[in-house]
This record gives structure tokens, C-alpha cells and sequence, in this order.
């Protein structure tokens, strides 16, 4: 992997993987997960205490995807940023790869707020944004096998079927997690399953126009 072939996926998996190692090795993790991570009740009300420096509320689906609770989570989202982010990048450009990161951070995030706007845990790490690359990835390189269904083509169904198997894939993984005392399981799965899905489908949707718009003058 060369960086001019891939320099959106290699900058972004290195200041991640650095920046995320630092809060951990400075044991600053539950200090950044509070002031740098995505909180949707932070949107609504001001939960600080006066004076506090945070990262100001809608800024946070940005910095919260610097901030990840173990080295192993660490890890398995740089290792699938890398391969999957470099051949998204070698056929969509790296400006629109770069806007498919940030719509993948903030689509997650959104779908967060939306599904539990009160929720005080923070969302953190690159799920939502690596969950965007990964549906682009999959589209893209993935080949339908499947015939059409009535008035869905094969492409739709396709599709439909990538969005219904990232979604069993994250609800099972935010079930497997377990819950903080005072946490209800819509509130596990609003926070593990709900942002990753959104961010998946925000990549679905995404993948061809910037493709298109990547290839418009050749």
C-alpha cells in the first residue's frame, strides 16, 4: 500500500491509531470519552459544569472518532479502515473519500441522537464512519448473486440484502456487550447497533454518486 495511491486512508488510519494509543497510554480515556465524545443529551442541555473545557456538542461526531476503550478496539478499526478504505479510495478519489468518512461520522451520529436524543453515554471510536466505508466497499466491489424480486432489480435486492446483514451484525454485537447498570437494552442497541447501521447505510446510499462524481469527466 503506497500513500499516494491511498493518502485520505492512510492519514486517517495513523492520527486515529496515534491519537487513541495516547488517551490510553495517558490514562485520559474517561476524561475524553465525556469531553470529546459524541453525547446526545449535549445537544439539549448543557450537563458541564460552568467553565469546563469540552469540545463543543456538534463538533463531537468529529472528535469522538479519536477516541477508542482498548487497544484491541483500536486495532480491528484501523486493520478494517486499511482494508477496506484503500480500494474505496482507489475508485472513489480521496476528497470524496473523505466525504464519505465525515458522512458516515455524522449519519451515525445522528441516528444515535435520533433513536435516544436523552442519552448520556457517549458514542465513541470510528464505528459509525468505518461502518460507511465498509457499505461503499461492499457495493462496489461486491458482485449481486441474487435474481431480481418482482419490481427490485437485482442491484436493489443486492443491496437490501448487505443493509439486513449489517444490521443482524450489529445487533448481535451490541447484544453481546454488556450493559452498564442503568442502561436498558433499547439504549445498548441505540448505541451499539443504531449508529453503526445508520453509518452502513449511509455508505450504501453514497457509494455510487461519488463514484460518479469521481469518474464524471472521463
Amino acid at each position: 500500500m503506497r500513500f499516494r495511491d491511498s493518502p485520505a486512508t492512510i492519514t486517517i488510519a495513523a492520527l486515529t491509531a496515534l491519537v487513541s494509543a495516547l488517551i490510553l497510554i495517558t490514562r485520559y480515556f474517561p476524561e475524553a470519552a465525556m469531553l470529546g465524545g459524541f453525547i446526545p443529551a449535549r445537544l439539549q442541555a448543557e450537563l458541564l459544569a460552568p467553565g469546563t473545557w469540552a469540545v463543543p456538542a456538534l463538533l463531537t461526531p468529529f472528535s469522538t472518532l479519536f477516541i477508542h476503550g482498548s487497544a484491541l478496539q483500536i486495532f480491528f478499526n484501523v486493520l478494517m479502515l486499511i482494508l477496506t478504505g484503500q480500494k474505496t479510495e482507489q475508485v472513489i478519489g480521496w476528497p470524496q473519500f473523505l466525504l464519505l468518512y465525515i458522512l458516515g461520522a455524522v449519519v451515525s451520529a445522528a441516528t444515535y441522537f435520533l433513536v435516544t436524543p436523552d442519552a448520556l453515554w457517549p458514542l465513541i471510536g470510528m464505528n459509525g464512519a468505518l461502518s460507511a466505508v465498509i457499505g461503499a466497499y461492499a457495493l462496489l466491489y461486491g458482485t449481486p448473486r441474487n435474481p431480481p424480486i418482482g419490481p427490485f432489480s437485482a442491484r436493489t435486492v443486492y443491496v437490501m440484502w448487505l443493509a439486513a446483514a449489517w444490521a443482524a451484525i450489529s445487533i448481535v454485537t451490541a447484544l453481546l456487550q454488556s450493559a452498564s447498570p442503568g442502561r436498558s437494552i433499547w439504549e445498548v442497541l441505540a448505541w451499539g447497533a443504531a449508529a453503526p447501521i445508520g453509518g452502513f447505510l449511509a455508505g450504501l446510499a453514497a457509494a455510487r454518486p461519488l463514484f460518479m462524481w469521481h469518474w464524471r469527466n472521463a
